[in-house]
């Protein structure tokens, strides 16, 4: 601009533009999980859009590039949606075999016998059930479900357009993203107090984090997932193998690990005969499945985005508390951003080296070099300073 600002205008521009900020933060914030994901996605596709912009228009490597994302996506999840669909409706078949073959009257009189004959060895509790009063709760819980059917319904009607207004808002925002990454990027550097080197090293941490979430702890759990529900099927158990698979694959993610749903399993399949079942899957969890992890982490997730297991853990549920599904991404990223700010307090103030890579840039590791070596001289001098000089002398100075 032709006109030169004053300090107090640069200062008041200054905290203009943080208001500014601060309440387009606030104004876009029922957004804000959906502009994460797109960037997500466009960041991972981003090889894929340049791969495709050397041989054709902007235009069309933008629609290649979200064609293949939707086919990234779309297809693995409705393959594993139709696979546990097929799988829940042969269970729900054989059950209704079942049912059939099984006389009702015969089987309500035991089951009546049974929760009595419970109810009777409760202290205090003087409770018979009967036919009629389980007729009556049934006709209780029916109607009461009709009811929460009817606003599911209702509000699903909403949901369908939210999901429309929604899923149009991420196609334009993931191709922004993905055309405008370099002046997004820019944006930042400029915006950022702290300078260009320090936001370099920040996009690179949360980088590596984003490719180590989705590229390789996804990997690995659907890996650990398909391999839990696998040893199970193996040891005996051949009904719902895709519904342990999802099962299983979820719990790896978050990241529990499967271990809680299959070794408990594997025990209860040992204590009702199948011993040898339920022994396999126990120690094929404990040796193959653990171990997968152990095998595939070096190779798929970045070092920059390996956290401490108890923050990992951490970021990982305080995510999904915050918010939501996609939290098992933004809460690990949020975490080395966290982790990150103090290293880099840590690098600048008190000299402290950090762990760099070689995947890191030069330019990178010189700036931490000279912050690192800028701080040892400042703490160096002082020493100095107070061993050369009396009390006196030093407080003159």
């Amino acid at each position: 601009m032709n006109q030169e600002f004053t300090p107090t205008q640069r200062r008041a521009l200054a905290v203009f533009t943080v208001i500014a900020l601060m309440f387009g933060a606030y104004f876009l914030r029922i957004y804000f999980v959906l502009i994460v994901v797109a960037a997500v996605g466009a960041y991972l596709f981003t090889p894929l859009f340049r791969l495709l912009g050397r041989r054709v228009s902007t235009g069309l490597a933008a629609t290649g590039t979200l064609l293949a994302a939707l086919v990234a996506v779309i297809v693995p999840v409705g393959l594993t949606v139709f696979l546990a669909v097929v799988q829940i409706s042969r269970t729900v078949g054989e059950v209704a075999e079942w049912v059939q073959a099984t006389d009702p009257n015969a089987l309500g009189d035991k089951v009546l016998k049974f929760i009595n004959g419970a109810l009777a060895k409760v202290p205090f509790v003087h409770v018979e059930l009967t036919m009629e009063s389980l007729r009556g709760a049934m006709v209780n819980v029916a109607q009461k479900g009709g009811d929460l059917l009817l606003h599911v319904l209702q509000g699903a009607v909403g949901g369908v357009v939210g999901a429309v207004t929604s899923a149009i808002i991420f196609l334009y925002v993931f191709l922004a993203l993905l055309t405008h990454r370099e002046e997004l990027q820019t944006l930042i550097r400029r915006l950022n107090p702290l300078g260009a080197e320090v936001t370099d090293l920040y996009l690179a941490k949360m980088g590596s984090m984003v490719r180590g979430t989705v590229g390789g702890q996804f990997v690995i759990a659907f890996c650990q997932g398909v391999a839990g529900a696998a040893s199970i099927y193996i040891a005996g158990f051949h009904q719902a193998f895709f519904i342990f698979a999802i099962l299983l694959t979820a719990l790896s993610i978050i990241p529990l690990g499967g271990g809680i749903v299959t070794m408990p399993f594997g025990i209860g399949m040992a204590l009702f005969g199948n011993v040898a079942g339920g022994l396999f899957v126990f120690f094929f969890h404990l040796i193959v499945v653990t171990n997968i992890d152990n095998f595939l982490r070096p190779v798929l997730v970045p070092r920059d985005a390996r956290l401490n297991s108890a923050l990992m853990l951490l970021a990982v549920f305080a995510g999904i508390a915050m918010f939501g599904f996609w939290g098992i991404v933004i809460g690990p990223v949020v975490m080395i951003i966290i982790v990150t700010t103090i290293d880099v307090y840590l690098a600048v103030y008190h000299g402290v080296e950090l762990q760099t890579h070689d995947e890191e840039p030069k330019q990178r590791r010189k700036w931490l070099r000279r912050r690192a070596a800028q701080a040892s001289s400042e703490e160096s001098s002082v020493r100095d300073t107070e061993t050369s000089c009396g009390p006196s002398t030093c407080e003159s100075h």
